[in-house]
């Protein structure tokens, strides 16, 4: 379907792709992978035919359309959002327009047995078949369907897109593209601006769609659920993998192990003719040997070796000064903006040492709720920062915020106090900006290079509460990793806002979600809060939330004394807490338990199919590891009852 041959661009004077092939397939899923910088989005660009390369060639049918969605844009702001969206049916329009006209002057000839007449027939035919495959006559529920499915409330639908912000509008430019329904998508970092729902709505839609999908993007997840080939883009050359992106990782790490055994051997058998040159360089008798020697080195093809950045990024938070137990403590918390209520009847209470992550869809009062913590806003209810609490805050825009016009170093210098003035560069060198990268102008550097800059400034003095919003925006797939152990390792309290389910997977041991005005805890991990999700609709959370508020409302009232009511308060927030945990770790053995009976009447009949035999294996598994967390969980209950 589309062709990439021998492609080169040269870029700053270096060769950003040299001689590089592959070929798309009408079916095919890829994912363009490599460190920043490698050329993803340059690629993307050249196929969607908005930058020529070099030199080489990328052909392809006539007939094939393509959807490109780039990382940045500039978006209209005097349409509504149905209006916008509904423009990917500009060309069915002008179809409609087109077969009307062709229609009329049919009626108007009257040269039935002419082959003009036929052919006449025959577009008009052809027409009807293009419109009919369109989905010409529903473009209205299409529309809908797809603006909700990223995100969009129906109420949005008559607001003008420049009420938006730059995420949502970007939403906007991603449903005109997917309602073209082109032969390939180009997808750049897609993710970036979706939440979670959005997330796994994308997913399925690109799983099932018929054509072919290009994507950048640095969620794992979402690679693992759409990709079914990774093309990996490395020092000019790509390598091409049948297979998503984990089980490139697999591969790739296997052949860096061949490719280094390779160079090595090479390095020792260029060594070898070295030094036989050297020692018979002027001895006449071997002077054949040392020319063939020479020529001999001339001809090898030298073996380059993929540059491994993870092992030049060493992140480690400060060691944490030592809060109270209890960083922050919320009741009733509520936040409006005039009429607009973001979010009402908030509890939180998040422990010395716990990683908790808020998570719901953009505009529900996420990044609200971190400002209302850090006192940036005004709220209703009372939120405790507890004692010798020291915050640490990344904002979502923190990279943006950054200087353009200074050094990498200089933005480090302004805000470096005392001894730490005198180990700049080892900071630096550690986050990659080692040697003259630390004299870059900021405006030069990628969002990722950004993103690390800004963490920096995040190190400079010990915090014993962290608050991340959107730390992984623009991070590559090496800097999320390195900065997920950071967090993991971090003796301290954090609260991460992120869309990522991988990076909040294993991190984080408690979910807030932000939904319709409330703010939900869910005990666990962020898939265990995912499957809570699909085990319980919406209206049950909503319930047991109505019910809940209810339920304190009358503990209030019976309370002796203020402090005794705040104490018992306190107390019966964490038996819930641990009641609730038993009751997940009860009913996820329970659904695992099924799924194994399920797969062992499947060996049964089938004892001969492998997958059957895999998925058991690991569901066994998965009932061990949960039996544990069960047991566990029991013990935290027991101690409130002993």
């Amino acid at each position: 379907m589309i062709n990439v041959s021998d492609l080169c661009v040269d870029f700053g004077g270096r060769p950003l792709f040299d001689n590089v092939s592959f070929f798309v397939n009408s079916r095919d899923r890829i994912a363009l992978t490599g460190k920043n910088g490698a050329g993803k989005s340059t690629l993307l660009k050249i196929i969607a035919g908005l930058q020529q390369p070099t030199s080489g060639t990328v052909s392809y049918p006539k007939d094939l359309t393509i959807g490109y969605l780039p990382q940045h844009m500039i978006c209209e702001d005097k349409t509504t959002v149905r209006q916008e969206a509904s423009k990917a049916f500009d060309d069915v329009e002008r179809m409609n327009s087109r077969l009307e006209e062709m229609q009329q002057e049919l009626a108007e000839r009257s040269d039935y047995d002419s082959e003009g007449y036929a052919a006449l027939i025959d577009r008009i035919s052809a027409l009807s078949d293009t419109l009919s495959m369109s989905s010409a006559g529903n473009i209205d529920a299409a529309v809908e369907k797809t603006l909700l499915g990223l995100g969009f409330e129906r109420s949005d639908f008559e607001r003008q897109t420049g009420e938006f912000s730059g995420g949502w509008r970007m939403r906007i430019e991603l449903a005109k593209i997917l309602l073209r329904r082109p032969s390939v998508f180009l997808l750049d970092e897609p993710t970036n601006h979706l939440d979670i729902e959005s997330i796994q709505w994308l997913e399925t839609f690109l799983a099932a769609y018929p054509g072919a999908v290009i994507l950048v993007s640095h969620d794992r997840a979402f690679l693992d659920n759409v990709t079914n080939r990774t093309i990996e883009i490395s020092l000019g050359k790509i390598y091409d993998y049948r297979a998503n992106y984990s089980k490139y990782v697999e591969l790739r790490k296997e052949r860096r192990e061949q490719q280094l055994r390779a160079y090595y051997n090479q390095q020792k058998e260029i060594k070898d003719t070295e030094d036989f040159i050297e020692r018979f360089r002027y001895k006449a008798t071997k002077a054949v040997q040392v020319q063939s020697r020479i020529k001999q080195l001339a001809k090898i093809e030298r073996i380059e070796v993929d540059e491994e950045d993870m092992s030049r990024l060493n992140l480690r938070f400060p060691p944490a000064p030592r809060s109270g137990d209890y960083p922050v403590i919320m009741e009733n918390a509520g936040k409006a903006y005039g009429s607009h209520q973001v979010f009402d009847n908030a509890d939180m209470i998040i422990p010395r040492g716990g990683k908790v992550a808020f998570v719901g869809k953009n505009g529900e009062g996420k990044t609200t709720m971190v400002r209302c913590i850090m006192g940036e806003t005004d709220f209703t209810g009372k939120i405790k920062i507890g004692h010798n609490v020291k915050i640490g805050y990344f904002a979502q825009n923190q990279a943006s915020l950054l200087d353009g016009e200074l050094t990498v170093f200089d933005t480090i210098d302004r805000v470096a106090t005392g001894e730490i003035r005198t180990k700049i560069r080892d900071i630096l060198g550690a986050f990659m900006f080692g040697g003259d990268a630390s004299d870059k102008k900021v405006k030069v550097l990628s969002g990722g290079e950004r993103s690390r800059l800004a963490m920096i400034r995040l190190l400079l003095e010990p915090v014993n509460l962290l608050i991340l919003d959107e730390p992984t925006n623009h991070l590559d797939m090496q800097s999320k990793d390195v900065l997920k152990q950071a967090i993991k390792d971090f003796d301290g309290t954090a609260i991460i806002v992120s869309h990522d389910r991988e990076f909040l997977d294993g991190l984080v041991d408690t979910v807030y979600e932000f939904t319709q005005g409330k703010v939900v805890q869910h005990i666990g991990g962020v898939y265990d809060f995912l499957q809570h999700k699909k085990i319980e609709s919406l209206r049950d959370i909503e319930k047991k939330a109505e019910e809940s508020k209810s339920r304190k409302s009358q503990e209030q009232k019976q309370a002796p004394s203020k402090q005794r009511r705040e104490q018992d308060k306190e107390y019966k927030k964490l038996v819930r807490r641990a009641e609730n945990n038993v009751k997940l770790c009860e009913a996820a053995i329970a659904e695992t338990e099924v799924e194994i009976k399920e797969l062992e009447g499947k060996m049964a009949e089938s004892p001969a199919d492998t997958e059957v035999f895999k998925a058991y294996a690991d569901a066994k598994k998965r009932l061990e590891c949960q039996m544990s967390d069960w047991e566990q969980a029991l013990s935290e209950l027991e101690k409130f009852s002993g």
